[in-house]
């Protein structure tokens, strides 16, 4: 009988507040942040769970929350929770990605010490100062190489990414599951690391098999509350 590997799923949901709500009351607002705040700690026993700040970032969203757990019920739940909070009548979700994590299929034929990949499928949040999300779509040809060439075109990248140590990062899986074929997070304390990085990477030889690769998010890593304060 084949060992069952645990598997995480990962939920990366983007918030945008109605200008309405910067329109309330002070006394209001503090009790709308503190009672969303309150919910999430609930979870926290269930839901590892990351806040960035996207004020300034980005104008069409605000605020990102990071959610890792083995059960899909347990992110279902807090978010059924968050949505009957006072703040979710003025929040919007502009975009929300649903992931699984699973080990990399091309990572055995290229190890190195603290890769991706190794040890069990699952996803650790390290809690660096700055995030950067896309969805991913490979193209169809992609799935047409053979696999020794695939391996070849991947070995290229994992080169490239040594190049970047401290840019960490996080693939999880959506075949299936939602409409991308990989959600990619990049944790970093140097948002400059993470921008040379892309650029090797579009110089390299498998570019041409993308075929979405935005939009793409950059997230300031925040304690809820203090993300809540950046909205007003």
């Amino acid at each position: 009988m084949t060992e069952q590997v645990r598997r995480d799923f990962v939920k990366y949901s983007f918030f945008k507040v109605d200008p309405e709500w910067r329109r309330l009351p002070g006394k209001e607002r503090q009790d709308n942040k503190a009672q969303f705040a309150e919910v999430l700690g609930e979870f926290s026993d269930r839901v590892s769970m990351s806040s960035y700040s996207m004020v300034g970032t980005r104008g069409d969203a605000d605020f990102l929350l990071w959610k890792v757990s083995e059960e899909l019920e347990a992110i279902n739940e807090l978010m059924a929770r968050v949505n009957h909070t006072d703040l979710a009548r003025y929040l919007t979700m502009p975009y929300s990605y649903l992931a699984m994590t699973r080990r990399s299929p091309y990572i055995d034929d290229h190890k190195h010490e603290g890769q991706e990949g190794t040890g069990s499928a699952t996803m650790r949040i390290i809690g660096r100062k700055y995030l950067f999300i896309y969805p991913f779509i490979k193209t169809h040809e992609w799935y047409q190489l053979p696999k020794e060439e695939r391996q070849e075109l991947m070995n290229e990248h994992f080169v490239i990414g040594h190049k970047y140590p401290d840019v960490k990062i996080s693939t999880a899986y959506s075949f299936g599951l939602d409409d991308q074929e990989f959600v990619l997070g990049f944790e970093t304390d140097d948002p400059s690391h993470f921008l040379d990085l892309v650029m090797d990477l579009r110089e390299s030889k498998a570019r041409p098999y993308t075929l979405v690769d935005t939009p793409i998010f950059s997230c300031i890593a925040k304690p809820v509350e203090a993300c809540l304060d950046d909205l007003g």
